[in-house]
């Protein structure tokens, strides 16, 4: 766990996603939460994460998602050195399509 930012305050902010239920209840509590523009961003590194998981190589994700380079560098440093969130996330959201078929 990144010490870096565990605090009470980010507790209470993931305890709140955290009692999200629907994909309507989650864009009604992010555009309440955060800018249009940190949305954006947000879901923009995650595509580019998974684009980057699925072996995509940079092209192929800036023509894809718009995303800099240097923003696509990020990430994979992410994926590479982080805490492993993108592949679980990742993971159960492969399994939960499958439960869904």
């Amino acid at each position: 766990m990144n010490s870096k930012i565990k605090d009470k305050n980010a507790d209470f902010l993931f305890e709140a996603i955290l009692s999200l239920e629907t994909l309507e209840e989650c864009y009604r509590f992010f555009e309440d939460l955060c800018t249009v523009s940190e949305i954006k961003a947000m879901a923009q590194r995650i595509v580019v994460a998974k684009m980057l998981s699925d072996k995509r190589v940079y092209s192929d994700i800036v023509a894809a998602t718009g995303a800099s380079t240097a923003t696509i560098s990020r990430v994979n440093r992410s994926l590479i050195y982080g805490c492993d969130a993108y592949d679980m996330v990742f993971s159960r959201m492969k399994m939960d399509e499958k439960e869904d078929k």
